[in-house]
């Protein structure tokens, strides 16, 4: 903003930019997840813990900026909106670090009170102050190119997607700043927890995970209603089926009926997407697999994000399971005593206390019983740092069946005959560590650089084989079928090369195929501008 340079060239740079923080992002928040479950001893993996909320945030905003820039590259909107996205996601990252560093807001994560939160405060109102101000200055020169000529488009669907982010994150930020904005009206601090982010932020999650599986069967521009249903149809199929299947099969939730109805739904369209892909160049002479690889390879961008959106599904199946049927049961055992949950029995042996010069240690033996079957031995525990004030850290044992966790954590002992523990069954968890891998993949896959041009020149060449004989056997395709093979559906971009092979495809797909446009095609494209099939 400060050079005036608006056009689509800082787009691109800052998006590669973006996409790098938000994968890295991505890992703290994973990696932070991972500390909680095995470290904290409650069960859980995220607490809405201030510092939590904080790190969350810039996610959030970064999330939708990274989508509607989408639209700005392609149809020249979201100018306005896009750049503020970008100062929300900075300041809220340099918040985050205040929140942190200052001890202004009580969080197992935070570090102790010292006097840097203040000059964090200073540099964040400067950058909220200097932003807004050049923000202002440039706005006269940010005016959209074009206009929505749709709600039911895949620009509709990214605006939808963008204002549930920023919905999530305002309601997250309010959560956060109560207790600060409660001391300073009622002159006493109150906090919320996490049934309220539940409430409140689960069902804007539910949602978004929908427009997740439909903005990718949405044309741009608009989509006409036979395309819509045709493209619809078999995920709301499968959608229903899983509704209808799940009460059979003994799940009496029905928040989590439907979310896992809406899950199959995203899941079964982002599949269709994969697989239409593959199916178009398995027809000329590449096996699934090579298939598969090269539209990873091609369109990185665009398959990038369908792996992007694929491991928040799984990473987001995993969360419903183990929030809605998670099992728990306290216990205060003597040698020889069990305790039942969930089809395990767990058989107390005693506690063995050790001790060392740094620290003392002390674990408490268990037998893991399962239909009359010793499956294993395991060993909650604690150890004690003398060199910080006597400290507890927690030895938390977790073992895995299938997808689910039996989660005993040690709460006390009395000598080497007495424990009391915590057990948790989590069911699914493992899934929530899997699609946050499957994520942070994606997103090293979209940002992954192009090859350089001589080495994608081999790949035109095939492309356009492709796209030429498709054209002679598809005959009830219209005439910009056979550019996306050739240029990126989501976004559009081709080089000048790139232009003159589509050119030369569509000349000889009009040729073979001469379509009547229907009620969607009747007004004129861009270039490489796809059509829902």
């Amino acid at each position: 903003m400060i050079t005036g340079r608006l056009d689509s060239e800082w787009l691109r740079a800052l998006r590669r930019w973006m996409l790098a923080a938000w994968t890295i992002q991505s890992a703290g928040l994973l990696m932070g997840a991972w500390w909680a479950y095995h470290v904290l001893g409650w069960g859980g993996y995220w607490g809405w813990d201030p510092v939590e909320n904080a790190a969350l945030l810039p996610w959030l905003t970064a999330t939708a900026f990274l989508h509607s820039t989408m639209v700005q590259e392609r149809r020249g909107m979201l100018k306005v909106w896009n750049l503020a996205l970008v100062i929300a996601s900075f300041a809220l990252s340099i918040f985050g670090t205040f929140e942190v560093r200052s001890g202004v807001i009580s969080s197992v994560h935070s570090f102790a009170y010292s006097t840097i939160g203040s000059y964090f405060l200073a540099f964040l109102a400067l950058v909220i102050v200097f932003s807004l101000g050049l923000f202002l200055f440039r706005l006269p020169r940010l005016r959209a190119e074009q206009e929505f000529d749709s709600v039911v488009s895949r620009e509709g669907i990214f605006l939808v997607n963008n204002l549930l982010l920023v919905g999530i994150a305002f309601a997250t930020l309010w959560g956060t700043l109560f207790p600060l904005i409660s001391a300073a009206v009622r002159h006493e601090e109150m906090s919320v927890g996490a049934p309220f982010y539940n409430q409140v932020t689960g069902p804007l999650f539910l949602l978004l995970l929908l427009a997740m599986g439909i903005g990718p069967l949405l044309a741009w521009r608009r989509t006409s209603f036979q395309a819509l249903r045709r493209n619809l149809g078999l995920p709301a199929l499968l959608a229903a089926l899983c509704a209808a299947i799940l009460p059979l099969l003994g799940v009496p939730s029905l928040w989590a009926n439907v979310a896992f109805a809406v899950c199959s739904f995203t899941g079964s369209a982002i599949l269709y997407e994969l697989w239409r892909g593959v199916r178009v160049r398995h027809r000329h002479g590449e096996s699934y697999v090579r298939a598969l690889l090269m539209l990873f390879a091609r369109y990185r961008r665009r398959y990038g994000g369908y792996l992007v959106h694929l491991g928040l599904l799984i990473l987001a199946v995993g969360v419903i399971g183990s929030h809605f049927f998670q099992q728990q049961s306290d216990a205060t055992l003597k040698p020889g005593q069990q305790v039942s949950i969930a089809g395990y029995q767990l058989v107390y042996l005693g506690n063995i206390e050790d001790f060392y010069p740094e620290k003392d240690v002390v674990v408490a033996q268990f037998q893991i019983w399962q239909h009359g079957q010793l499956l294993r031995y395991i060993y909650p525990g604690r150890q004690i740092y003398h060199n910080f004030s006597d400290q507890p850290a927690s030895m938390i044992s977790i073992t895995t069946y299938g997808l689910t966790d039996l989660y005993v954590f040690l709460e006390d002992w009395q000598g080497a005959a007495q424990a009391t523990i915590h057990i948790y069954v989590n069911p699914l968890t493992v899934l929530v560590w899997f699609g946050g891998l499957v994520l942070i993949l994606g997103g090293v896959v979209c940002w992954w650089p192009e090859p350089p041009a001589p080495l994608r020149s081999g790949r035109l060449a095939r492309s356009l084989t492709i796209a030429v004989a498709e054209a002679t056997t598809a005959s009830d395709r219209p005439p910009v079928q056979a550019s996306q093979a050739l240029t990126d559906p989501v976004t559009g971009e081709a080089s000048a090369q790139e232009k003159a092979v589509v050119a030369s495809a569509q000349a000889v797909e009009r040729a073979a195929t001469s379509p009547t446009p229907g009620p969607s095609d009747s007004r004129s494209r861009e270039p490489g501008e796809e059509v829902s099939q």
